[in-house]
């Protein structure tokens, strides 16, 4: 979709004026599907919904130097996946911290919170026990460009162009990642799946 007909875009330069209402509307529109890409991510429904909130904070706090560049969700799964690397980097240095509370400039987002707690509906959702975690535990075992590059395709739908943008990546090197990713993949879930292939 080219930038200028991003329908996204333009609720966010309304952001910019001091919109209120569409700041919300985004949040409505995107809180669940940032808050499945960092659960996926980190594998942690709480942390998941913390990071979440601080992701449209700083979408917030930002607003007045945000420019119509690319699509909305583009620079917001950027901003969601560089927060989900310095968690996992602060974890690689404090394993047994548990990540912050959220700040009280929290409180600064207007509109609604995520008192709804609804639970994500993530791909899993829809398969059954062992076969789920097996997926889950695949994922995880990715290098991290490989599962974000894949979460990012599969459960955003993200354009491989968009992919590139929000990895800092080229096109080739995206579309590599996600060939590299998905037949790693196929091979650890071959013994769980009859026909052995993985879902295109």
């Amino acid at each position: 979709m080219p930038v200028q007909l991003d329908p996204d875009a333009a609720l966010m330069l309304r952001v910019k004026r001091g919109d209120r209402e569409a700041f919300v509307g985004l949040v409505d529109k995107y809180k669940q599907p940032v808050m499945n890409f960092i659960c996926r991510s980190l594998r942690d429904e709480t942390e998941a919904e913390d990071l979440a909130q601080t992701v449209f904070l700083q979408i917030y706090k930002s607003r007045r130097r945000y420019r119509r560049t690319a699509k909305f969700s583009t620079w917001l799964f950027t901003i969601a996946r560089n927060l989900c690397l310095n968690e996992l980097r602060r974890r690689s240095r404090h394993p047994a911290e548990p990540l912050e509370a959220p700040h009280p400039e929290h409180d600064e987002l207007p509109g609604r919170q995520f008192e709804d707690k609804q639970r994500a509906s993530p791909p899993e959702e829809l398969l059954h026990g062992e076969l789920a975690e097996k997926i889950e535990a695949a994922l995880a075992g990715l290098p991290e460009n490989q599962r974000s590059a894949i979460l990012l395709c599969r459960q955003e739908e993200l354009s491989y162009e968009e992919i590139a943008e929000v990895l800092g990546c080229s096109l080739s090197a995206t579309k590599s990642l996600i060939h590299r990713g998905r037949e790693t993949l196929k091979e650890k879930l071959k013994p769980y799946l009859r026909t052995g292939r993985w879902p295109r």
